[in-house]
């Protein structure tokens, strides 16, 4: 049993669910915009999302903090190399704009990581910004990326689509960080910091009415689409309403991060 918990916690701490998530998401735009499902796009986020998020999550730990998880961080570090690799393998396969794009939101997450000027904290802890950062990666990564790549002109759809996409990921890491308000310092003003944990939950249910009302303006109704969407805002509303500081890692890390993977499964039943 004990085994089957390390394999565990090395799938969610390596970020290899993270990672399915944001394929997940990758999957679901092809689909949406009926593009022909190419790897590469795919195959280069999820690789390369287990290369940002390892970067951002250990890079501090690794420098600072060598002792704690040195095993299991050793192991984290090989697999995000060979994961780095393979994002290059897959970079080369991308159509030059997409490289170019893709390059703009490696930037991001350095800035996100590293601090550009002496002195200066980075954009992770700039108060606030944490949320929309996050949430403008994945739009970009999961949406924009695929579209570019195929060539597909940009459209109201796509528009809609983006706004569709970041209000999704901002109402997700709105249960992160009421999970995390505990450990979160007050210097990050993150949203329950500032309006209290029951208002980010009602601010949460409340995003989830133009999320799903969003697919009503597209150009072609999608009438599953519609019954998928009810499904995953039902879904996503229980997460909220059920999140508290004394929830384990695994309500977000696990359950949470399987949201997108669970609405491309609904979209494959359907």
């Amino acid at each position: 049993m004990r085994f089957f918990k390390l394999i565990f916690d090395f799938y969610i701490n390596s970020s290899i669910h993270v990672a399915f998530s944001c394929y997940a998401l990758v999957r679901m735009t092809q689909h949406m915009f009926h593009i022909p499902e190419g790897d590469a796009v795919a195959q280069f986020a999820f690789f390369g999302t287990i290369v940002g998020y390892n970067f951002v999550k250990y890079d501090a730990l690794a420098r600072a903090k060598k002792i704690q998880m040195r095993k299991e961080l050793k192991a984290i570090t090989l697999f995000s190399f060979c994961s780095f690799i393979l994002v290059g393998f897959y970079f080369f396969q991308l159509e030059r704009v997409t490289q170019i794009v893709a390059i703009a939101f490696l930037s991001v997450t350095l800035l996100y990581t590293l601090p550009f000027f002496p002195n200066k904290k980075n954009a992770r802890n700039w108060a606030g910004v944490k949320i929309y950062i996050v949430a403008l990666c994945w739009v970009g990564v999961t949406l924009g990326l695929p579209i570019l790549d195929a060539g597909i002109s940009i459209n109201l759809d796509f528009y809609l689509k983006c706004m569709q996409r970041f209000v999704l990921i901002f109402v997700l890491v709105l249960v992160f960080e009421v999970i995390d308000l505990a450990n979160d310092g007050p210097h990050l003003k993150t949203v329950p910091q500032q309006i209290g944990v029951n208002r980010t939950k009602i601010l949460g249910i409340l995003l989830l009415i133009p999320f799903y009302f969003l697919e009503f303006f597209k150009s072609v109704l999608d009438k599953n689409q519609l019954i998928i969407n009810l499904i995953l805002v039902i879904v996503i509303s229980c997460f909220i309403l059920f999140a508290n500081e004394k929830r384990t890692k695994y309500y977000t890390s696990f359950w949470v991060e399987s949201v997108p993977i669970f609405w491309w499964l609904l979209l494959l039943i359907f």
